[in-house]
């Protein structure tokens, strides 16, 4: 039997984006938890709880993306407190929009493994990428030094660790046409499971 929800993951800078984009070119739904995320910040509710939470973090007395992000990303237990308000949100409107589709559907989901939310997944396809490409993709597409796009990628999950989980792995070491080939072929592996 075909997996009905699939979770595509894997660390900043993995390519996470460009493989779901190769899916939706394939004809795939693929829903992206950052979508989500960036719906919320249209919330008025929303908006005055992260008020609440981050009032260090407000410009003109909303929350500022560009303050949050910096103190989140220095501050483990700011993030963990963000997380604690987003991610359950994110999450159980994701499932939701997911269910809608009888057939397979696919999610880029980012803190995968740091939330736990593997279990609410038919599959997992984790993205791997050298950390050097990494970096230098983080830093190009965020406007980061090498230095903030190091530290944003270790504090997430390591991906030497994958092998422990049950996913399907994806090394992204070539270009775009070599990763749609990588696509094709875990397509495959999930169709005969």
């Amino acid at each position: 039997m075909t997996p009905n929800k699939i979770a595509v993951t894997g660390g900043l800078g993995s390519g996470k984006s460009e493989f779901c984009g190769i899916l939706r070119e394939m004809g795939y739904p693929v829903f992206s938890c950052d979508e989500i995320n960036r719906e919320l910040w249209k919330d008025p509710s929303y908006l005055s709880e992260l008020a609440g939470l981050f009032p260090d973090c407000l410009t003109d007395g909303l929350p500022d993306k560009t303050k949050l992000s910096r103190k989140v990303f220095s501050d483990e237990r700011a993030r963990a407190r963000l997380n604690a308000l987003s991610q359950p949100r994110i999450m159980q409107e994701l499932i939701g929009r997911m269910n809608r589709f009888p057939t397979t559907v696919f999610a880029e989901v980012p803190l995968l493994f740091e939330g736990g939310y593997e279990k609410l997944f038919d599959a997992v396809i984790a993205l791997r990428r050298d950390k050097e490409t990494r970096i230098s993709a983080v830093s190009k597409r965020d406007g980061l030094t090498r230095t903030d796009a190091l530290a944003r990628i270790q504090r997430q999950f390591d991906p030497d660790k994958l092998e422990e989980k049950q996913c399907l792995i994806v090394e992204n070491d070539g270009d775009r046409a070599a990763l749609k080939q990588k696509a094709e072929l875990i397509l495959q592996a999930i169709r005969s499971e």
